[in-house]
């Protein structure tokens, strides 16, 4: 059997243009229209993997290329057949599900599974809405790291409408930033339709996204280990480079860092060696294990995250963690307990955190659910006019205990 290929359109045309275009992929499903064949058969290149679910509203579409017959199981139901999509080598399925959570799903071409992931149910401002204005993307760039001598990395730039960019705009950099822009977007964070809306509203500043994706085979040296150097490499190569054109804020009140897996380990750790440049951290299904561990270097591993913020002096930093009991568990460690791990050391230092533990797996679906409440919970109280706050544990969190783990799923004794 040749490779698998799991693929989800976003496609754009000319018929419809005035619709979004997940709106017209599944209302093509919905109404079994010819124009469904045309969509998928234009394809996305990039999209390939997983992330092969469409959400619009209540619907959500799952389709998958296979060769032999496809069927899904959703939710850890029993798996339904899949619709072939004559012309194509697509099955479809369209489903009503529940919103204000995540749905975790498999793909079964000739009954073997081919590809497990969580989608999620959006919440209203992960869609577009009227009145609002959007942001503008820039084209991509690439820059040539001399910390990491040999590497070039690609960039894009999304600024909110209303950034302030002649006194300095406030600062976010998320890494995999490749994930974050044009169609790729839509099938996960839906960061600009959000941090949009959040803006329109009033609830988050607008302000300058820096969307860096990692070089060339270095993503794990550059995001798993514990060290300033991608840290330095962000301050002193790429936000220098972008300031060409965007006059950004310096002071660390008004920058936070973000990212996912490794990506999230690595804004923990820009945040942890340079918390005067960065105060606050978005961490999705943090890598915080043993990835990057080389004991014949003397390195550490991820897993000592947790244990230097117990030990080490609380930093004026304001986090945002979340996870899901599904999350990985391989040869590097345990991701779901790990994550518990950081909770509970920020916890017992006093730190301003947020944990939210789901069910979910190595995914970014809760992370794209908690997107609006994560970035306004990041940005509340910001101001303008201040440089600096000591950030303090939120009133509602004091009282509450430290994290217990409970084992679920056989005897404990």
């Amino acid at each position: 059997m040749k490779r698998l290929i799991l693929v989800i359109l976003l496609a754009t045309g000319t018929a419809g243009a005035q619709r979004h275009p997940l709106e017209e992929l599944i209302d093509a499903a919905r109404t079994g229209s010819p124009r469904l064949q045309e969509l998928l058969a234009s394809g996305l290149p990039g999209l390939k993997g997983r992330d092969g679910a469409a959400v619009w509203g209540q619907e959500f579409l799952f389709a998958v290329e296979s060769e032999k017959a496809a069927t899904v199981s959703v939710d850890k139901q029993s798996a339904v057949a899949m619709t072939p999509v004559a012309g194509t080598r697509y099955w479809v399925r369209l489903m009503t599900l529940r919103l204000g959570t995540t749905h975790t799903y498999t793909y079964f071409s000739d009954g073997k599974a081919i590809g497990t992931y969580d989608v999620a149910g959006y919440n209203p401002d992960a869609y577009p809405q009227a009145g609002v204005e959007r942001g503008a993307l820039s084209a991509m760039k690439t820059i040539t790291s001399k910390i990491y001598p040999g590497m070039s990395a690609n960039y894009w730039v999304y600024v909110n409408a209303g950034a302030d960019l002649a006194r300095g705009a406030p600062l976010m950099v998320w890494q995999d930033g490749e994930t974050i822009v044009g169609n790729a977007d839509l099938l996960r964070l839906r960061l600009q339709i959000v941090s949009d809306n959040l803006v329109h509203k009033k609830v988050i500043p607008p302000m300058v996204h820096v969307l860096i994706a990692p070089g060339a085979r270095t993503r794990s040296e550059q995001y798993d280990t514990v060290s300033d150097r991608y840290g330095r490499y962000l301050l002193e190569e790429v936000l220098p480079e972008v300031e060409k054109t965007y006059k950004l804020r310096q002071d660390g009140y008004s920058r936070a860092v973000a990212g996912a897996s490794s990506g999230a380990i690595c804004a923990m750790n820009v945040a942890w060696y340079f918390p005067g440049k960065f105060s606050r951290v978005l961490s999705h299904i943090g890598s915080y294990t043993g990835i990057q561990w080389r004991p014949e270097k003397g390195q550490d591993g991820g897993y000592i995250v947790s244990h230097r913020v117990r030990r080490e002096a609380r930093k004026n930093l304001r986090v945002w963690l979340s996870d899901g009991a599904d999350d990985i568990e391989n040869q590097t460690g345990s991701w779901p307990l790990n994550n518990i791990q950081l909770a509970n050391a920020l916890k017992m230092k006093g730190y301003d955190f947020h944990f939210r533990f789901g069910d979910g797996s190595h995914a970014i679906a809760q992370g794209a659910l908690d997107l609006p409440e994560s970035l306004a919970w990041l940005w509340r109280g910001w101001e303008a006019g201040k440089t600096t706050e000591t950030y303090e544990m939120d009133q509602a969190e004091r009282g509450k205990p430290l994290y217990r783990v409970k084992i679920w799923n056989r005897d404990a004794w």
